[in-house]
């Protein structure tokens, strides 16, 4: 029934996409020497303690990314995967710092996404837009120089977000990009409220103008908070493995979802960094299924969250929201 269910997901980074195996063909193809010895050593390093021990590892993996076909090969990838998952809307992270500090420009991973994101509409009629992040663990003046330097290369491209270390940087360190990126008629989410406290999810709405959380698990700790996302129906992208690998909670069985659900905040499940997290998103929506907490109906209604919190425009939600009512319809 997962897998049947047409949905959205908005919370991906392709670069935490990048499982070990295509990582070593990628090293492979470019002559580049692995920091490990093989597939089994990588899937051992995936033992987190938090966010910052995972990023170590997120970071020297994505040297492996050097041209356009590895860009291309990575988000095809994604979306086949995406794409029997019942993903019919995907709307996709990158990371262009990651790629830039290391002399791989914009032409090169623009290109790739743009021709895998083509071939994915043809293939299997996902429709898509990609979200450019800046890396908050960097000056906020290189996030500035970042959304220059992509203004000639923003075809698909349909907002930017902010991630990677989250405490210690506050949302609004970064309010010179977005404003550059609002001129540039990008829309705008960001991280917060994951692991840096619910001041930072505020931060994120009044000061960046964001339109969607990414995470925001921690919103619950502030009842102002709650209410005002609840009153303002602000999306919330929610990754419940992602928050059990990196010890956000310990279980899936501990996971706030059905709270936040309860207090009619309008959340929808993603998987965040698949390749690292253990489970992409239909494996998302099985785990709370199966932890306990969601029911059926409620996982209806995640679904249609998921649709409801994206960026595509009222015909768009429309269509995949009839088609949803069918889907359920069918199942009895």
């Amino acid at each position: 029934m997962i897998r049947r269910l047409p949905k959205a997901e908005l919370h991906v980074h392709i670069e935490g996409t990048l499982e070990p195996e295509m990582m070593f063909d990628l090293a492979r193809r470019n002559g580049y020497e692995m920091p490990f010895p093989d597939v089994e050593s990588v899937a051992s390093a995936y033992r987190f303690t938090d966010l910052q021990s995972f990023l170590d590892i997120y970071y020297k993996a994505a040297a492996v990314l050097q041209t356009s076909d590895d860009f291309h090969d990575l988000i095809t990838a994604y979306l086949d995967r995406a794409a029997a998952d019942g993903v019919r809307h995907a709307e996709v992270f990158f990371d262009p710092q990651t790629h830039t500090s290391r002399g791989v420009e914009f032409p090169i991973f623009m290109e790739g996404f743009r021709t895998g994101l083509e071939e994915a509409r043809r293939r299997h009629g996902i429709t898509s837009g990609l979200i450019l992040c800046f890396l908050r663990h960097l000056p906020p003046e290189d996030a500035l120089d970042t959304m220059r330097a992509a203004e000639p290369h923003l075809e698909d491209v349909i907002a930017v977000g902010l991630d990677s270390s989250e405490v210690g940087y506050p949302p609004g360190l970064f309010a010179d990009a977005y404003q550059l990126a609002s001129q540039l008629g990008l829309r705008a989410v960001a991280h917060a409220g994951e692991e840096g406290p619910p001041s930072y999810v505020v931060e994120a709405l009044d000061v960046l103008g964001v339109e969607r959380i990414d995470h925001g698990v921690r919103s619950l700790e502030d009842p102002d908070l709650v209410e005002r996302l609840r009153d303002e129906q602000i999306p919330l992208t929610v990754c419940p493995l992602s928050n059990v690998a990196l010890h956000v909670v310990e279980r899936i069985q501990d996971h706030p979802l059905p709270q936040m659900l309860d207090a009619g905040l309008l959340v929808s499940v993603n998987s965040d960094d698949p390749a690292y997290f253990g489970g992409y998103v239909g494996d998302n929506y099985r785990a709370l299924v199966n932890g306990g907490g969601i029911s059926r109906q409620k996982l209806i209604r995640l679904v249609a969250n998921s649709i409801e919190s994206s960026f595509l425009d009222v015909a768009g939600k429309r269509a995949l929201l009839d088609e949803l009512e069918q889907s359920v319809g069918d199942e009895g």
